[in-house]
């Protein structure tokens, strides 16, 4: 089997990446995350996605390489990552009670034939109103660092979603659903 390479550090990523039952092994590349200004959510998910499949397929000569990564947007604004917890909790504030798009992107390139998928998805996070309380408390507890929105779905940020329109793994992180069928058009077949 072809060697599958996940470029990416997080640890759910990684976990989702398992679901598929295939053998693969991380490898981050040196693609600096930065927000690109005119970009919206979508659009910088996808382009984010591409440069760290990139960043990493460059080191391969035979690989399928998987990048992804996930932007919220709120309007026209576009959150990523908070700098720090102060940055967390204005995000939070600016967050609550709306309806915000979370964007995922999902870029796989066959290094072999130089093949590039490129695929985005979107998805809605309806928000409950948060208190000054709810927002210091969670962002004490360290969970919004390194997370687009300030927020995961898969932790303690569960508790402030009324409802999502979308893919769940999507919105963790990785499209599981999308991957397989593109992983299988270009040979590589999941547990199924």
């Amino acid at each position: 089997m072809r060697k599958i390479i996940l470029a990416s550090t997080s640890p759910r990523r990684r976990e989702l990446m398992g679901f598929l039952g295939i053998p693969f092994r991380v490898e981050p590349g040196d693609f600096e995350e930065t927000m690109v200004p005119g970009l919206d959510a979508f659009s910088l998910a996808k382009a984010m996605a591409l440069g760290k499949a990139r960043a990493v397929a460059k080191k391969h000569k035979d690989a399928i390489v998987i990048g992804a990564d996930t932007v919220v947007g709120l309007g026209r604004k576009v959150y990523g990552k908070p700098r720090d917890a102060r940055d967390a909790k204005r995000i939070l504030r600016e967050l609550s009670g709306k309806t915000q798009i979370v964007a995922t992107g999902l870029a796989i390139i066959d290094t072999r034939t130089k093949k590039t998928i490129l695929r985005g998805s979107r998805h809605k996070v309806y928000f409950r109103k948060l208190s000054a309380r709810e927002i210091a408390s969670y962002v004490a507890s360290g969970e919004p660092m390194g997370k687009a929105g300030a927020w995961a779905i898969q932790g303690k940020g569960t508790l402030f979603i009324k409802k999502i329109e979308g893919d769940y793994p999507a919105i963790v992180g990785l499209p599981v659903f999308t991957l397989a069928r593109e992983l299988e058009k270009l040979g590589i077949k999941s547990w199924k």
